[in-house]
């Protein structure tokens, strides 16, 4: 408990506050304009808060402190009787001309009707009501009494729409019995009578409604439920109050049931859910709520599935990625980040989670160096082989047959260069063959023609002079180009292979089906490393029968990348160096595989070389051209270039 001391020191400090506050009120009250206030204003919102004085109705201001309340504050049939009766008032409603003074007996009625009628008494012998109708009778001019009557009038209607709205029958029978015996009042008591017909019928639905609402019985089942009986009242009384906050209950109800099957994961029930409690109160404040919410938690849940996703699709596990993508789409077919997501998942199925067109470099894992840049083939189809028609086809081009690349793959971006070959060589120890069988066939500038070396290897250029390292690599067997390719996929964890003859030609296409993948006939433009008439050997010799009109600045193989990419971006795919691939040779494409793979015999030692070189003549670089040449061959016309399976 608190010492005498601090219960005096409180009453002390309560003493002096009490003085300030008491000084403040009585300086405020008699100076206010020391706080800024004017006086007249103060007296006008008193005025506004008490009302006009009883008992001068007929000198009643048109627009006075109750009509602004009338138009304010909460719905109109929860208001005081007087300001409904303010608002329904007739405005400028004409009083007769009076005659004379009222005598004493009727100034006696008329003020004690006005007495009545401020304590809210209208009905009785002693009501506002009969009184002002006695004096009414005695003096038929008397300006105070119609006005009485008037004032009345528009109080007991006001209240019998009160007590009807509030479902108070006997009262409003009662105020509309004495309604009936005022002048000008059976319009309005034949309406409120109308108004009490329509509450006897609605008033048991109302009850039968709440009951089925409590059981449960919001909007099911079909032909007993409270949606159908609260919309029964609104056909029977458009402006209920109670059928309106009835159907507002339930589409709460409704609105619950989608929430419900939220959590439950079951977002196509919360989708009917939610379209049926639009159907009961249309665009509601509840709904849009409601509606925003499942919205919110839909996109978190697709958000999380597809992230969910997308680290199964890291990991390789597709068949995860598929099952948890499916749910996404269960939950929100329409997600914009779906079609994101199935392009990725298209991507790691048919491109190891490459996209098409992507370039990419695998490093070694377990020694310094780096394999070469690959750039992604989308899959697709393509007819493979020469057309019948095609000038200048051979009979081992045809028959021309459609070939279904199904999955895509990697191929270089140029060829393996000398650079990069001698990497391989360094770091393998392998011995090719240009080394271990002895020599090449590199140009011979004085005669024009390809001449055997013995002295020329791998490490010199067409001519057999030694090679810059941006070259593409010559004078390699195929034997050397697999060699090279298995050597990388150990070291990367990735397959590295010679591409089989129809991968080749599908990318050297690029999606074209004309003769060259750059049109028909010459180019116009320096596309590729090619014979061109207008090209010359270091002594001045020109080919015999090259492209016309056309030079290219190269005699002899040009550094990669020296020229345009064809569609798949591919550089020197049919020009600068011929390139193995795969596949063993064969005279025509009879029995040929359709599914792009590598037409092997057990044994082979004859291989297919594909695309043109800086010596090839036109016919030579169509892109239909094969020839064979043995698994051994070195030439300084013939390179090759590396597939990486995705």
């Amino acid at each position: 408990m608190p010492s005498s001391q601090t219960v005096q020191r409180q009453r002390t400090l309560g003493g002096i506050l009490g003085v300030l506050v008491l000084a403040v009120a009585l300086v405020y009250h008699f100076f206010p304009r020391m706080f800024h206030v004017d006086p007249d204003e103060i007296s006008a919102r008193r005025a506004q808060q008490i009302g006009a004085v009883p008992g001068s109705l007929e000198t009643r201001p048109a627009a006075s402190a109750g009509d602004a309340e009338a138009v304010a504050g909460p719905p109109l049939t929860l208001a005081p009787s007087s300001v409904v009766a303010r608002r329904m008032a007739r405005p400028n409603q004409a009083l007769p001309e009076q005659h004379g003074e009222d005598p004493p007996q009727v100034r006696a009625l008329l003020e004690r009707a006005a007495k009545a009628l401020q304590a809210g008494e209208l009905t009785g012998r002693e009501g506002a009501a009969a009184l002002y109708a006695q004096a009414a009778r005695m003096k038929p001019d008397s300006r105070r009494a119609l006005a009485g009557l008037i004032e009345v009038r528009n109080r007991l209607l006001a209240q019998a729409e009160q007590d009807i709205a509030l479902g108070d029958e006997g009262s409003a029978r009662e105020l509309l019995a004495t309604l009936r015996t005022l002048p000008d009042s059976e319009e309005a008591v034949d309406q409120l009578e109308h108004e009490l017909e329509v509450l006897r019928q609605v008033r048991p639905l109302l009850t039968r409604a709440a009951a089925l609402l409590q059981q449960g019985h919001a909007d099911q089942p079909p032909g007993n439920n409270a949606l159908q009986i609260y919309r029964q009242v609104l056909k029977l009384d458009p402006h209920n109050a109670v059928a309106e906050q009835g159907l507002l209950q339930v589409q709460r109800a409704v609105l619950d049931r989608a929430l419900a099957a939220v959590a439950q994961n079951d977002f196509a029930s919360a989708a009917r859910a939610l379209q049926q409690a639009a159907a009961i109160v249309p665009d509601s404040p509840q709904w849009q709520d409601a509606r925003s919410r499942i919205e919110d938690i839909r996109r978190q849940r697709v958000g999380g599935l597809l992230a969910q996703a997308r680290s199964a699709l890291d990991a390789g596990n597709v068949a995860l990625a598929v099952q948890l993508a499916a749910q996404a789409r269960a939950v929100d077919p329409d997600a914009p980040e779906l079609a994101a997501f199935d392009e990725s998942l298209t991507n790691a199925r048919l491109y190891g989670g490459y996209r098409p067109g992507q370039i990419f470099i695998d490093r070694l894992a377990d020694l310094p160096g780096q394999a070469p840049a690959m750039v992604v083939i989308p899959a697709g189809r393509f007819i493979m082989g020469a057309a019948d028609d095609e000038r200048g086809h051979t009979d081992a081009e045809v028959p021309a047959h459609q070939v279904t690349i199904a999955r895509g793959f990697a191929l270089g971006r140029t060829e393996v260069t000398v650079g990069e070959f001698r990497a391989f060589v360094k770091a393998s120890g392998y011995r090719p063959d240009s080394e271990r069988l002895g020599g090449a066939s590199v140009y011979d500038e004085r005669s024009g023609a390809l001449r055997e070396d013995r002295q020329a290897s791998w490490r010199d250029d067409y001519a057999g002079h030694p090679a810059a390292d941006n070259l593409p690599v010559v004078n390699v067997s195929w034997n050397d180009a697999q060699a090279y390719a298995a050597w990388l996929s150990q070291h990367t964890g990735k397959r590295y292979r010679l591409p089989s003859e129809a991968e080749f030609e599908y990318a050297l296409r690029g999606g074209t089906r004309t003769r060259y993948w750059w049109g028909e006939g010459n180019p116009t433009q320096a596309v590729e490393n090619l014979t061109g008439s207008g090209d010359r050997s270091p002594r001045g010799r020109r080919w015999s029968h090259a492209f016309p009109h056309y030079r290219d600045g190269y005699w002899g193989p040009a550094p990669v990348m020296s020229f345009a990419t064809n569609p798949f971006g591919l550089y020197d795919i049919d020009g600068n160096v011929s390139e193995w691939v795969a596949d063993c040779w064969h005279d025509n494409y009879l029995r040929a595989p359709q599914d792009g793979s590598a037409w092997l015999n057990p044994g082979c030692t004859v291989h297919v070389v594909r695309g043109g070189s800086w010596g090839s003549s036109p016919e030579q670089a169509r892109s239909a051209f094969r020839q064979a040449a043995a698994a051994d061959t070195r030439s300084g016309r013939v390179g090759f270039r590396l597939m990486r399976e995705l």
